[in-house]
């Protein structure tokens, strides 16, 4: 019986470890980012299931559908989008506090080489 138990008490531990080390980001999130000096808003939510991310973020573009990955505290995300008829990429990457209720990384956009910072911060 007391093996049983530390048996039960080690699987629950285990499961309580792996998932405090991927805290889920689901929900509503504003996205504010600093790119080349010029300041842009999003509000997006994420869906999380284990490490895949998907959702959507809506700013001056309109609605844009995004992928991503969350590792741990490491959270990356794209979109695709165009500026004046040109294709793009864009890309974050940033790591989540330990609240896991803010996410702050840099941004990149391709095939302009241009780059910034991102603050992200949970929405109720």
């Amino acid at each position: 019986m007391k093996a049983l138990f530390l048996s039960v008490l080690v699987a629950a531990v285990t499961v309580f470890v792996c998932a405090a080390d991927n805290p889920s980001i689901s929900g509503k999130w504003k996205v504010h980012s600093s790119i080349a000096g010029n300041e842009n808003d999003a509000n997006c939510t994420f869906n999380q299931k284990d490490s895949d991310l998907t959702g959507s973020c809506t700013g001056d573009s309109g609605e844009l559908k995004l992928t991503g990955k969350v590792d741990g505290s490491k959270v990356t995300f794209s979109y695709d989008s165009e500026y004046q008829g040109t294709a793009l990429t864009v890309k974050y990457s940033g790591t989540l506090d330990s609240a896991a209720t803010k996410i702050a990384g840099t941004v990149t956009v391709d095939p302009f080489g241009v780059d910034g910072d991102f603050t992200a911060t949970q929405t109720k």
